[in-house]
């Protein structure tokens, strides 16, 4: 995809519907430039709370995305019934403060 804006005396530009839509992102969001070998890309800023390791994990997710598209498979059929099937019944408040001790 790609998308044409000008940029006003004051350097300001509109990021235009199509982008914002693929970003995911609205009035409000935040993105971020990011320069690298003379090229600049535009990424959603997703809050990530106070987890430190996310922000790095997600860069890196994204740039194996990026450098290795071909190497990303479709989650099968059968793993979607199997894991539907394991949880069936079953509520969950992912919210909720886990208890107990975790280890990871």
């Amino acid at each position: 995809m790609e998308e044409v804006c000008t940029i006003t005396s004051k350097g300001q530009t509109t990021v235009p519907r199509a982008i914002r839509k693929v970003l995911g992102v609205g009035y409000g969001d935040r993105i971020v430039f990011r320069v690298q070998d003379g090229a600049v890309s535009v990424h959603a800023v997703y809050d990530t709370g106070s987890d430190p390791a996310l922000a790095p994990f997600l860069t890196l997710l994204e740039r194996d995305i990026a450098a290795r598209p071909e190497q990303l498979t479709p989650v099968s059929p059968d793993l979607v019934a199997r894991v539907i099937a394991a949880t069936k019944g079953i509520e969950a408040d992912i919210d909720a403060p886990i208890e107990g001790e975790v280890a990871l």
